[in-house]
């Protein structure tokens, strides 16, 4: 059974998402918005500035199934495929030459080996004018997802590998000219009013060793 604390984590993850994107749409209103590993998010309804350009990324069945609960708004189009893949960035570049894109990942990394990770992310830099936004876990907040989180989802089999120690570190390991825009302890915004007690001590542990953060890197 989910306690209090694992709810709030999902939702805070879609409550960064979109206070991050936001402010790039702010500062970048010309700025177009991937999201990796979409499922059922809806983002787009939330946060589109009335012109961005939005592409949600799946696999084939997953996208598929958005298709018959969310079928496409005006300016988002659904893209399926496998995201290490070359096929969905070029698309996007080719649909939108000179502007400035920002992908997202949400939930996405944890589930993949650090060279995976980091091959992607090089691929994407390759792509010129990019930044990108992700939400991960430092090695301590790896061994509690495993040991405890996830199994309180349904999930105690899952395979886990990537975490982030240091957003600096990372970036050195990618290479090339990617500058650390933000490393933010995850519940550094989520409002605790009307919580448990417990939740409110999980999350400012959490933040306090930084376990769980938001990374958001200029690539």
């Amino acid at each position: 059974m989910q306690s209090q604390y694992t709810l709030l984590a999902s939702a805070s993850r879609s409550a960064n998402m979109d206070r991050i994107i936001r402010t790039f749409l702010e500062r970048r209103p010309d700025g177009v918005i991937v999201q990796l590993g979409c499922g059922l998010e809806t983002t787009y309804h939330r946060c589109d500035n009335g012109k961005t350009h939005w592409y949600a990324m799946d696999l084939p069945h997953v996208i598929e199934y958005r298709r018959g609960l969310l079928p496409e708004p005006e300016r988002e189009l659904y893209i399926s495929g496998d995201a290490f893949a070359k096929d969905w960035i070029k698309k996007v570049r080719n649909d939108v030459l000179d502007a400035p894109i920002l992908v997202t990942a949400g939930g996405l990394f944890h589930y993949f080996e650090e060279h995976k990770v980091i091959a992607l992310l090089r691929m994407i830099g390759q792509f010129g004018n990019m930044e990108v936004v992700f939400d991960t876990v430092n090695k301590r907040g790896m061994t509690m997802m495993k040991k405890k989180y996830m199994k309180q989802v349904g999930h105690a089999d899952a395979q886990m590998f990537f975490y982030v120690d240091s957003a600096e570190e990372l970036a050195a390991k990618i290479g090339g000219n990617v500058k650390v825009i933000a490393e933010e302890p995850y519940y550094r915004y989520i409002p605790k009013n009307g919580l448990k007690l417990s939740t409110k001590v999980s999350m400012t542990v959490s933040d306090q060793f930084k376990m769980v953060k938001m990374i958001h890197l200029k690539l």
